[in-house]
């Protein structure tokens, strides 16, 4: 991985020696399974007599001819990197390699289907992998336009940017695709997808009159379960959305939308032809959090068609640009234009929570982060990139007001169409439209890092009347900035057992005390909500009279986003220490029955978990986990029948079943000997069901054996890893390390499934023994895998579930010992907060 590096000062001086103009791309994919011919020719502009570099990763450089010269591949590639010296002032290169298919979800990844034995290829390039299919100057700011020439087997389909040409035949049994250029477009965002791919195909009208091709592919074995058509009226509802509020027409000549499998990633831009995972195609039942997810997801990417494609970040520091963004416009798209009116409920419960997690860890950095190198995009895909920015969005169009938002952005699609930017550029087009300074605003919340609180000061007199009423604002010592908030405080009074919204003032709020002279005088209200609405980005606290009433009462606030705050508030004082974890598991247990909203629902539950496994006191835990085991099973029984709630709570009670008396609810289930009515236990919940068992050291491999037998698919695979992996023995356990760590052959999707069963274990002792092992791997597998398998690895293999002193010293010792490389570092410092935070709840949860 360290030689595949390339740094910003490196993109920067080629940035200023060369100018690209086009690529012309020819694949063979008949050459066999391995490897793929690709004949590369770039058009670019250069300082004369310069010397640069063009990125190729390959297996074998057949011929490099430069301006008519053949340079000796021996002598100017090392698999990685092409030199290029002598350059003139317009030049042709063409380059002559063979390239290693992956199975690793980045460059042309190669999966083959077991149920019929197909094959299916996809691009993912995504930071830096491009240069695994084609030889190109891999970064945003040089962006050319690319024309691909394809050859593959006759019955496959070709799908790039481009739309799809007729082929021609090319031999026996094979086609080539000759595709037209794309518009000008960075590499990243280009892209190949091939293979016998089902498609259903409908078309647009865009906003110019132009009618727009749609198409959605999936692989033939669960075309079956793909519900094309209401895909078809979300991207509809999207165009319609986006093309009105900003003021721009689609920028393409189609729009694909591909569901692959073994993909790391929820979705990827690429221009004109999105790809997607496949957990998106639901051959079981999913919850309604998952469902409203996927058209999130839709929406996040078609959002990137006009921010991140038409128009890029200049180099990956603007990242959040791109991401942010898209989060940000998916989230208010879905509210507004689909039935999903609930989105911003979603949003806190999801995204906000990810991103309060990520910005009170070690590493948190500024929403414009320092990106030296691509080491430091790759592990900049995080909460503070897509949910804290998108939060902060958020926050700017409440600052500038929406109107003067899209005006803004529109503005900034048409001043820098096809081109590259800096936030700077995004700035000026809204202060243009909004008459507000920014500077101070983005120095305050897109350079600095972490994440204030807000708590209310209340005094009221002897009948409730408010006498003052102060909102004070804190930071921790190691991000100590103050910012300026536009939020909004909500009264909530008990009206017919039901706890509603009666007054409500928006203002802002900046320093550490901000009193607000209009609420004096009113009579102090049973709840009161600072940051109503979820405008704000920042963490709050409830003062101790709102404390109580919502712990006693929370159930009953009819607002379902004001439950989601109350909520998030509740677990922001148990992750801070604030609260005992068994406190949080009481409120949880208490309240959640009446909770409505799917997300609601799952991050709560989730949370839930973490709480009775890591966070209680040792001396309790078992105890408290029975507790949360009995109680969700009762839950479950109690539900609606057929409900989303129900389906929640069976799958969660599967995740912490604990007792003979819980594995023999799970056995009955999946054996149809106990029913719950409108519970169906399909595919899916029965390897779930299954892995619960397995976890609990009840069930083994024969029983996986017997599932995987009669789920032979790709789900099934990673199903039963993860299964196997869960089995809490150390015979087990070993066998799932070496299957990942000491071979490397698994795809990237059973890496990351088995890292997950790893972590799954009745008896967490058993993984203690790995602690050793794991530390000595680290360097190992970070300079021999890919960056994404690396980090599967690196992330599953930590033992996180023992959450005790013994994991905090080994990590201590080995981060004590090993200062490079920094995103390595990173990831294990990840671990490691997550180890401090739990010992500090333990300790906390044992003084109740």
């Amino acid at each position: 991985m360290p030689g595949e590096n390339l740094t910003r000062a490196e993109a920067q001086e080629r940035a200023s020696l060369v100018s690209t103009s086009s690529y012309e791309i020819a694949l063979d994919l008949t050459t066999g399974p391995e490897t793929f011919r690709s004949t590369t020719t770039v058009r670019f502009a250069a300082t004369p007599g310069a010397s640069t570099f063009i990125d190729a990763i390959t297996r074998t450089v057949h011929s490099v001819t430069l301006n008519g010269t053949s340079l000796d591949p021996a002598v100017v590639s090392d698999g990685i990197r092409i030199a290029l010296d002598n350059l003139q002032a317009d030049n042709e290169l063409i380059v002559d390699a063979d390239m290693i298919y992956m199975n690793t979800g980045e460059g042309l990844h190669r999966f083959v289907d077991p149920v019929d034995d197909e094959v299916y290829l996809y691009s993912q390039f995504e930071v830096p992998d491009s240069r695994r299919m084609y030889a190109v100057f891999e970064q945003p700011d040089l962006k050319a336009t690319f024309q691909f020439t394809v050859t593959a087997p006759a019955h496959w389909d070709i799908i790039s940017n481009a739309p799809t040409p007729e082929p021609v035949e090319a031999g026996a049994e094979s086609k080539t695709w000759t595709f037209e250029p794309t518009q000008v477009m960075s590499s990243y965002i280009t892209c190949i997808i091939a293979g016998p791919y089902a498609v259903e195909r409908s078309e647009l009208t865009s906003s110019d009159g132009r009618t727009i091709p749609l198409g959605v592919f999936s692989r033939r074995s669960l075309s079956e379960f793909l519900d094309a058509d209401y895909i078809f009226e979300k991207t509809r509802q999207g165009f319609e959305y986006f093309e009105s509020k900003f003021d721009y027409p689609y920028p393409f000549e189609k729009y694909d939308q591909l569901f692959v499998p073994e993909y790391n990633a929820g979705a990827m831009e690429h221009a004109g032809a999105v790809t997607f995972t496949e957990a998106y195609i639901f051959r079981s039942k999913v919850t309604d959090a998952v469902k409203e997810r996927r058209v999130v997801t839709i929406l996040h990417e078609l959002a990137h068609m006009w921010f991140g494609d038409l128009v890029t970040m200049k180099w990956w520091n603007d990242l959040w640009l791109n991401e942010s963004f898209a989060e940000w416009a998916s989230t208010i798209a879905v509210a507004e234009a689909t039935e999903w009116t609930g989105a911003w409920t979603t949003f806190n419960a999801m995204e906000k929570s990810w991103a309060y997690k990520q910005d009170q860890l070690p590493s948190t950095h500024p929403i414009v982060a320092t990106i030296n190198d691509l080491e430091d995009v790759q592990v900049n895909f995080d909460g503070i990139t897509y949910a804290k920015g998108g939060s902060v969005l958020k926050q700017l169009v409440a600052w500038v007001g929406i109107d003067a938002f899209y005006a803004g952005v529109s503005a900034y699609f048409k001043k820098h169409e096809w081109g590259n930017t800096e936030l700077v550029d995004l700035l000026t087009e809204l202060e243009t439209a909004s008459g507000r300074d920014l500077t101070d605003w983005g120095k305050l919340w897109l350079e600095t890092a972490g994440v204030n609180t807000l708590r209310p000061e209340i005094s009221v007199d002897g009948s409730g009347t408010i006498t003052a009423f102060t909102v004070l604002q804190s930071a921790v010592p190691e991000y100590p900035t103050i910012r300026p908030h536009r939020l909004a405080i909500g009264f909530y009074n008990s009206v017919d057992g039901k706890l509603v919204r009666e007054h409500r003032i928006e203002l802002d709020v900046d320093g550490e005390r901000t009193d607000v002279p209009e609420l004096v005088g009113q009579k102090r209200p049973d709840l009161v909500l600072l940051n109503d609405d979820d405008l704000a980005y920042a963490k709050i606290r409830l003062d101790d009279a709102s404390l109580a009433v919502a712990t006693k009462s929370l159930s009953t606030i009819e607002d379902p986003l004001a439950r989601s705050l109350v909520w998030a508030a509740a677990w922001d004082a148990t992750r801070d220490a604030e609260t005992p974890a068994r406190e949080y598991v009481r409120l949880v247990l208490g309240n959640i029955a009446s909770e409505t909203e799917s997300t609601t629902i799952r991050t709560t539950l989730t949370q839930l978990v973490l709480a009775a496994t890591q966070y209680v006191a040792p001396a309790v835990r078992e105890d408290v986990l029975v507790e949360v085991g009995d109680t969700l099973w009762q839950l479950a029984e109690a539900a609606e029948p057929g409900s989303d709630a129900q389906f929640q709570f069976v799958k969660f009670f599967a995740g912490v079943a604990s007792t003979d008396v819980h594995f023999d609810i799970l056995r009955g289930l999946r054996a149809g000997e106990l029913t719950l009515e409108g519970l169906t236990v399909d595919t899916d919940l029965d390897w779930e069901l299954l892995t619960a068992l397995t976890a609990g050291g009840v069930a083994g491999n024969d029983e996986v054996d017997a599932a995987l037998a009669d789920d032979n698919t790709a789900n099934g695979a990673k199903a039963a890893a993860l299964a196997r992996a869960a089995i809490p023995t150390l015979e087990a356990k070993r066998a799932a390390w070496a299957s990942v760590v000491d071979t490397d052959t698994a795809p990237n999707a059973i890496v990351q499934w088995t890292g997950i069963g790893f972590q799954r274990a009745r008896d967490k002792d058993v993984l203690a023994s790995f602690i050793p092992d794991y530390f000595e791997m680290l360097q190992r597998i970070w300079d021999s895998r890919s960056y994404k398998i690396a980090e599967y690895l690196v992330m599953g293999l930590y033992p996180a579930p023992l959450a005790n002193e013994e994991l905090r010293t080994a990590t201590l010792a080995w981060l004590d010992a090993n200062p490079e490389p920094p995103a390595l570092r990173r990831i294990v410092v990840e671990n490691l907060a997550g180890v401090e935070r739990a010992l500090t709840a333990q300790k906390r949860d044992a003084q109740e």
